[in-house]
């Protein structure tokens, strides 16, 4: 088999974001919270969270966000996953930047149970309006990965990422990711859609639907 979804979940719940922000400081971040329960001949719960934070200079822009995701089916934990990035840019232009990232992942019932991608790179917003923004990236560095047989994958990468983000009004936002890294043994994709509403001040409710695909199954 070459092609699986690895980790497809809903996150529903209220969030506070920003959790502080200073409209003449460089600090900014966000921390959102779900959880699920149903009752019945089965009892299933699920529970998300995610916390994020941004500096954001005239030229130098840093980002440190985790997201840890699990779920249980009759006391029994059927899914279980984290994941921890950092990014820092720095802008050529107003539009051309250089990037670098290091993205963790940890998935107790992948075939892939780690993967790490520190990659480097060149960065390109091309839509930059008031409702709308897209940003493009394209880079290369290295991927380490643990296999659930016990083996692991040292070796190169190649990474193209988008994000774009439409302000729909003042009080809600869509939002799409997308990246894709190739390596010789594996195409990895991970796809994180978002719908965010205010609901008072900095609470709101957020919506996402996150999909990680990896082309190589053991």
């Amino acid at each position: 088999m070459r092609n699986i979804v690895v980790c497809a979940c809903v996150a529903l719940g209220v969030v506070a974001g920003p959790v502080f922000a200073d409209e003449e400081g460089p600090w900014s971040g966000k921390i959102g919270l779900g959880y699920l329960a149903a009752t019945g001949n089965v009892d299933n719960e699920a529970l998300n969270a995610e916390a994020g934070v941004n500096w954001d200079g005239q030229r130098w822009h840093h980002g440190l966000s985790g997201k840890a995701i699990g779920r249980t089916e009759s006391k029994k934990t059927t899914a279980e996953s984290y994941k921890l990035a950092y990014d820092a840019k720095f802008d050529m232009t107003d539009r051309t930047y250089l990037f670098g990232l290091i993205d963790y992942n940890k998935d107790r019932f992948s075939s892939y149970t780690q993967q790490i991608f520190e990659v480097a790179g060149v960065g390109h917003r091309l839509i930059m309006t008031e409702k709308h923004k897209l940003n493009v990236e394209l880079g290369g560095g290295l991927t380490q990965n643990d296999l659930a047989d016990g083996s692991s994958q040292d070796e190169g990468t190649a990474r193209a990422s988008g994000d774009y983000t439409w302000q729909i009004s003042e009080n809600a936002s869509f939002m799409q990711k997308l990246a894709v890294n190739w390596s010789s043994s594996n195409t990895y994709t991970e796809s994180v859609t978002g719908l965010r509403a205010g609901i008072i001040g900095n609470v709101g409710l957020a919506v996402s639907y996150t999909v990680k695909n990896n082309s190589s199954v053991v």
